[in-house]
């Protein structure tokens, strides 16, 4: 099942069938431990399919929070872009480390969802997206779904200094999520694929693929260093780190299309301002 925030209201997509709920509280709706049980029990009217401009990112008073180095891609390539800082080093420590890399990304101000457009920072140089499954957690730690979500990042600014990593992450449209929350009542499948494609100018520039499989960590792990010592009264989303690193050849431009897909939950289409 999935469920969309959309300009008019909750709307549960369930075996390709669309269905507006009597829902007006995202926050707490979303926040339950038994909502895929909720959602499976739900009787209401059928109602006509969603269009693209309805859709909104899905959270509200959510915070979104990210781990990094959590692929082997992902350590190389920072170990890459660090190299000359002489930053290299933290990022093969923490690959190995019980502790993972774990940061605040945004609060929904920041967060943009499907079809809405991202941004990269005048200030840098080498600019990437990082397509991410992203854990649906509710505020007792349980994990209910899955999104998609796009970590917009600087690397040219993150390579300087690691100590730059807030500025490289947490800015205006600095990350989209969405399209819709994958709830399901078991975990997801270790064959899931996440890709990513991105067009300019109506050609494809870029594009790659790793399977979820290839995660250091478990998404259980993640969560508990991130409830670490932190109560989230909504629920939270963790993006879980990416696998698909562009190279230093490569960087966004305005008017760029970023599409992610992953198995089962959809595509996050957004475009670069």
């Amino acid at each position: 099942m999935k469920i969309y925030r959309t300009t008019n209201g909750i709307v549960l997509e369930k075996e390709n069938r669309y269905y507006r709920l009597q829902e007006d509280n995202w926050d707490a709706f979303i926040n339950d431990d038994n909502l895929y049980q909720k959602l499976d029990k739900v009787t209401t009217d059928e109602t006509a399919g969603i269009g693209d401009k309805e859709i909104l990112a899905p959270l509200s008073g959510q915070e979104l929070w990210a781990c990094g180095v959590t692929y082997l891609r992902s350590k190389v390539g920072r170990q890459e872009e660090s190299k000359a800082s002489g930053g290299a080093d933290f990022y093969a420590k923490v690959y190995e480390a019980e502790r993972p890399e774990v940061f605040f990304k945004a609060t929904a101000h920041r967060i943009v969802g499907h079809g809405a457009k991202v941004n990269i920072r005048k200030d840098s140089t080498w600019d990437v997206p990082e397509p991410e499954l992203t854990l649906v957690v509710t505020s007792s730690g349980k994990i209910i779904g899955y999104t998609i979500g796009n970590d917009m990042s600087s690397r040219s600014i993150e390579g300087e200094n690691p100590l730059y990593l807030p500025q490289a992450k947490t800015y205006d449209a600095c990350a989209a999520v969405g399209p819709c929350i994958f709830i399901t009542d078991k975990p997801l499948d270790a064959t899931t694929m996440i890709r990513l494609e991105i067009n300019r100018e109506q050609k494809k520039v870029f594009e790659g693929t790793v399977g979820i499989d290839q995660m250091k960590r478990t998404p259980e792990e993640l969560v508990s260093f991130v409830y670490r010592e932190c109560t989230f009264p909504h629920g939270c989303m963790i993006m879980t780190g990416t696998g698909i690193v562009p190279g230093s050849d490569f960087t966004l431009r305005s008017g760029d299309e970023i599409k992610i897909s992953i198995d089962n939950i959809g595509t996050l289409i957004n475009t670069v301002r």
